[in-house]
Parts: C-alpha cells; sequence; structure tokens
C-alpha cells in the first residue's frame, strides 16, 4: 500500500467517522472494489486519459448510483487525479482503520482441507481470547500445506503446517555435518 493510497483512504475515513458512517462505507467500498476487481477493464477505461474525465466520472455516476455519495465521490476524485490504480490500497487503509478502531483483527488461515465449522469455531474462540479483539477470520485451502494450519495475525505468521516441519527437517539434515 502506497503512502498516497494511505492519505486518501485515511482521509475518507476521518470523514466517514465524524458522520457516524465508518460501516456503510466499509461495506460499499468492499462492493466497489469488487466490482472492479470482476471487471478490470472497466478500471483500465476510467483510468485512460485519452477519454474526457467528465465522461469517465460520468460511467461511475451510473455504475454506482445506489451508493453513498461519499464513495461515489471518492470514485470520482481517484479517477479525476488518475489514481483508480490506487483504489485497492485506499480500500485496504480505510479498512485498516475501521478495524483499529473497532478492535478487529483480521487472520487468515491456510489449511489442505476446508475447516469444519467446529474447527473454525474454535480457532476463532481461541484467537479472541488470546487477544481481546474480535476476530475476522479469512480461510484459504492449499493442498501443497499436506496438513495442519498457517495462520497470518497482525503481520506475524504461525506456521505448524506439515510443509513446514517437512522444509525444517530438509534444512536440519542438510546442515548435519559427519
Amino acid at each position: 500500500m502506497t503512502e498516497l493510497a494511505k492519505r486518501y483512504g485515511g482521509s475518507l475515513y476521518d470523514l466517514a467517522a465524524e458522520e457516524s458512517l465508518t460501516e456503510q462505507l466499509q461495506q460499499e467500498l468492499d462492493l466497489a472494489m469488487e466490482c472492479c476487481r470482476r471487471e478490470p477493464d472497466y478500471l483500465r477505461l476510467l483510468s485512460t486519459p485519452g477519454i474526457p474525465k467528465r465522461e469517465r466520472c460520468g460511467l461511475l455516476d451510473q455504475a454506482f448510483a445506489g451508493l453513498h455519495p461519499y464513495v461515489v465521490n471518492f470514485l470520482k476524485i481517484l479517477c479525476e487525479e488518475g489514481l483508480m490504480g490506487e483504489l485497492s490500497g485506499c480500500v485496504r487503509a480505510y479498512r485498516e482503520r475501521y478495524n483499529a478502531d473497532h478492535g478487529i483483527l483480521e487472520a487468515t488461515v491456510t489449511s489442505a482441507v476446508p475447516l469444519t465449522e467446529d474447527a473454525r469455531q474454535k480457532l476463532v474462540a481461541g484467537l479472541q481470547a488470546r487477544t481481546g479483539k474480535i476476530i475476522h477470520l479469512n480461510e484459504r485451502t492449499d493442498p501443497s500445506v499436506l496438513g495442519g494450519l498457517r495462520l497470518d495475525l497482525d503481520g506475524t505468521r504461525l506456521d505448524g503446517t506439515v510443509q513446514r516441519r517437512l522444509e525444517l527437517l530438509r534444512d536440519e539434515i542438510a546442515n548435519v555435518v559427519l
């Protein structure tokens, strides 16, 4: 995330906090980001300098007419300044500020197979007990981990996967002096 994205996303968050709209704008930014992620050609169109700014902003008005004016105007500012490529960073910066203000930690767990509901609930409960914060758990499946869990939480990686244990064992064997 660039400093520019932090500044823009943080400024939108400050405005939303003043108006008590942080949750609504968070959801609407996620929706706008998902639309742009699904349609990368649309994002490129909005970034094309050959199309007048007025027309590009009109496209945003049409596409996001149901969203809060703050979100639509934010997207227009990014478009006018040629910063649509920074949208994902701005959304991430907004989310970080939102999470910090609401005591939320985002965690990502990677496992070889999807977690059962019981395992998911136990993991979230354990993390909440240890951190004292609300945990939003994102799940990934990656068969290459073979078994166990890899947890990314607040910039820290806890890796209890079979894949990692095999890597450590391989390193130990490679460093054995006979």
